[in-house]
């Protein structure tokens, strides 16, 4: 049996490849490895009903997470996975990896993500090739829920936010700058906390303060993570994440006015990602 994450730093989105029936699809907490550690992620994944009774008969895994930067922090990821899959392989990728084979497959092009966070690179049809983005929640995430959800906040507490939209903003999140500062600077998972007010913003996204803050953050994003690439307008970019596809019209307008090609906009890649990798897998067996 297969099985397949893509986990970002809020949620992880998993499926498992069953004999003679559908794919199990369920849904865990997010398992970014700069925000938990090797037991915390055991935990989650061992509470995961869904997978428990399946576990001792997965035979791979290939997980692509944010966060999987680094050796140590694929080792950290892969080392929780295997306490509940003994019998099984496992592969850790950069959710970038696995966003690039649901939206390019083997073909040349950018992808981006902008979900909790953002991050953007260049897929030669082979790899994902490393490059300066991806700085994460404090120097980058540029156009992320992290990054609207800090200018919502810092906005509202500041007092700039148009009168209107503050007293819904307070109705719903009731929230003070005690709370925001406990919350960013002495909880875990700081950048969820932060990207869990993006949702405002579809609730008003036509209000003119809104729709300037999204275009905005676009524009950020394109600006610093897109046009540094100087071939960006001879590729298609592919965008997936929460954030591309909820504010999906004011992402292409953006990315119109800098030349950027916009291909496919996925909210969650998980399906794309899982049918790729299991395809993969049996032109492999059938090759062999």
């Amino acid at each position: 049996m297969i099985l397949v994450a893509d986990s970002g730093s809020s949620q992880s989105d998993w499926m498992l490849a069953l004999p003679e029936a559908k794919p199990l699809s369920f849904i865990t907490k997010g398992l970014n490895p700069f925000f938990v550690n090797e037991k915390d992620i055991a935990k989650i994944i061992q509470h995961a009903e869904e997978i428990t009774p399946y576990a001792d008969r997965v035979s791979e895994v290939y997980f692509f997470g944010s966060g999987c930067s680094s050796p140590d922090r694929r080792e950290m990821v892969s080392n929780a996975l295997s306490q509940l899959f003994t019998n099984a392989f496992i592969s850790v990728e950069t959710d970038l990896v696995g966003a690039a084979y649901a939206t390019c497959g083997s073909r040349k092009g950018y992808i981006a993500t902008l979900g909790t966070g953002s991050d953007i690179s260049f897929f030669d049809g082979a790899e994902v090739l490393p490059t300066r983005q991806g700085m994460g929640y404090v120097l980058g995430d540029e156009g992320s829920g992290v990054w609207f959800g800090k200018q919502l906040v810092t906005k509202f507490l500041y007092g700039t936010m148009p009168v209107d939209l503050a007293g819904k903003f307070q109705s719903q999140y009731r929230i003070n700058k005690e709370i925001v500062i406990k919350n960013v600077y002495q909880r875990a998972t700081p950048n969820a906390y932060l990207a869990s007010f993006a949702p405002f913003m579809g609730e008003y996204s036509k209000h003119p303060f809104v729709d300037d803050l999204l275009r905005a953050g676009f524009r950020e994003f394109v600006i610093t993570n897109i046009k540094p690439f100087p071939d960006y307008r001879d590729y298609v970019c592919h965008f997936v994440g929460s954030i591309a596809f909820y504010f999906e019209p004011q992402l292409r307008e953006v990315c119109e006015q800098y030349g950027v090609k916009v291909g496919k906009v996925l909210r969650r890649p998980i399906k794309e990602l899982f049918d790729y990798v299991v395809q993969r897998e049996k032109n492999y067996e059938i090759q062999l």
